[in-house]
C-alpha cells in the first residue's frame, strides 16, 4: 500500500514538540483565566515583535480571533469590507454576522484575494450616507491571501492611509501571518513588520504553524483590549486554564519558532511550484499552490499517494507545513513535472 503523503492542509499537520514540551511545564498551579504568568508576558513579547506598543490576547480559534477583533472596530448597523472569497464569508459559517450582532460583510473584488483601494471604493462610495444604506466600519485583508498571495509592505501602507481618509478601521486575517512574513525575509522583527504593516488589529495565526489550539488577537490600540476581553469572556472563550494557550504561543516565539516552522513550510512549497509552470493559476508567496490539473492527473497523482483537495473541477490546492518532508516536496514536484 502507497504511504500517505499529506498535502491537503497545514491544518493538518502534528503540534510541534517545542508547544507540548511548553504546555507539560506550564502544568502547575497558577492564577485562573488570563491572570497567570505565562499571560502576563503576551504584550511585552509581542511589542518587542512588532516595535510597538501593542495588546495581546489568546484565543482558541481563528474564527472567534477575527471576530472578536473586528467587534471591536465595527458597530451591529455597520459592516465590513472583505474580499469575495474571505475566510470570514467563505468559511466561518456566519460567525462574523453573529459575534458583531448582525454588521454586513461588504464585497469588494480584486486578484488573488487581495483588496486595492481602488476596489474598496468602488464598492463603498455608490453607498448614500443616510440611515437607509450600510455604512463601511472596517476593512478586514488575509494575510496571507485565501490565494496565498502576500500583500507588499507598498500595498499596506496605500490600504491605511485609505482606511485612515475614509476613518475606517483596519484589520489583518493573519491565518498564515507566519508565512507571509517569511516571505519577506530578514530577522523575525523585521519580517513580523514588514508583513504586519500599519494595521489597528491582527488575528495573528499559530495553529496552522505548529501550535495546538492558540491564536493571539494582537491590537495595536491597546484602549480597545478591555472591549477584546469582555467580549471574549460573553461569547465564552475565556478559558479558565488560560496558561496553557499563553504557553503555546511562547512557544511559537521563543527562538523565532514561529518563523523556521514558516520558512520551512514557504520553502517546500516553492519547490514544488518550480515545476509547475504554467499549471499555477496564482504566484506562490506562502505555502499553499493552486494548480491546474485534470480529473485524470489528479488521479494519478492520488494513486501515488498524495492527498490535497481538488479546486473545482480542473485544479488542485496543495498545502505544505513545518513538518513536510522534503523528500513528499520532490517527488510532488517530479511526478507534477512528468504529468
Amino acid at each position: 500500500m502507497t504511504s500517505l503523503k499529506p498535502f491537503l492542509s497545514d491544518n493538518a499537520a502534528p503540534v510541534h514538540p517545542n508547544v507540548w514540551e511548553a504546555m507539560r511545564a506550564a502544568d502547575h498551579a497558577d492564577n485562573p483565566y488570563d491572570g497567570d504568568a505565562l499571560s502576563a508576558q503576551l504584550d511585552e513579547r509581542f511589542s518587542d515583535l512588532f516595535g510597538r506598543e501593542c495588546a495581546a490576547e489568546w484565543i482558541a480559534t481563528g474564527t472567534a480571533a477575527n471576530c472578536l477583533a473586528l467587534a471591536t472596530m465595527c458597530a451591529p448597523h455597520g459592516g465590513v469590507v472583505c474580499h469575495e472569497e474571505a475566510h470570514i464569508e467563505v468559511d466561518e459559517g456566519g460567525a462574523p454576522g453573529f459575534y458583531l450582532h448582525g454588521a454586513k460583510l461588504m464585497l469588494a473584488g480584486g486578484e488573488g484575494a487581495k483588496l486595492t483601494p481602488e476596489g474598496i471604493a468602488a464598492l463603498i462610495d455608490p453607498i448614500r450616507d443616510d440611515v437607509h444604506q450600510v455604512q463601511a466600519h472596517a476593512i478586514a485583508i488575509t494575510q496571507a491571501s485565501e490565494y496565498g498571495c502576500v500583500y507588499s509592505g507598498e500595498e499596506l501602507a496605500a490600504l491605511k492611509d485609505f482606511a485612515a481618509a475614509r476613518k475606517l478601521g483596519l484589520h489583518m486575517d493573519g491565518a498564515r501571518f507566519a508565512n507571509a512574513a517569511a516571505n519577506a525575509g530578514g530577522s523575525a522583527q523585521d519580517a513580523a513588520r514588514a508583513a504586519c504593516g500599519p494595521v489597528d488589529s491582527l488575528a495573528f495565526g499559530f495553529i496552522k504553524n505548529g501550535g495546538m489550539g492558540a491564536e493571539a488577537v494582537v491590537l495595536f490600540d491597546k484602549s480597545q483590549a478591555d472591549l477584546v476581553r469582555y467580549r471574549r469572556k460573553r461569547a465564552g472563550h475565556l478559558q479558565c486554564k488560560g496558561r496553557y494557550l499563553a504557553a503555546q504561543i511562547l512557544a511559537m516565539l521563543d527562538g523565532d519558532l514561529w518563523l523556521a516552522n514558516a520558512s520551512h513550510a514557504n520553502a517546500a512549497a516553492a519547490e514544488i511550484a518550480g515545476a509547475c509552470g504554467d499549471r499555477l493559476m496564482h504566484a506562490v508567496e506562502a505555502n499553499e499552490l493552486f494548480v491546474r490539473l485534470t480529473e485524470a492527473e489528479r488521479d494519478a497523482l492520488r494513486a501515488q499517494g498524495f492527498a490535497f483537495y481538488d479546486w473545482g473541477a480542473d485544479a488542485a490546492r496543495f498545502v505544505t507545513a513545518w513538518n513536510t518532508r522534503d523528500d513528499d516536496a520532490l517527488e510532488l514536484a517530479k511526478m507534477i513535472s512528468t504529468l
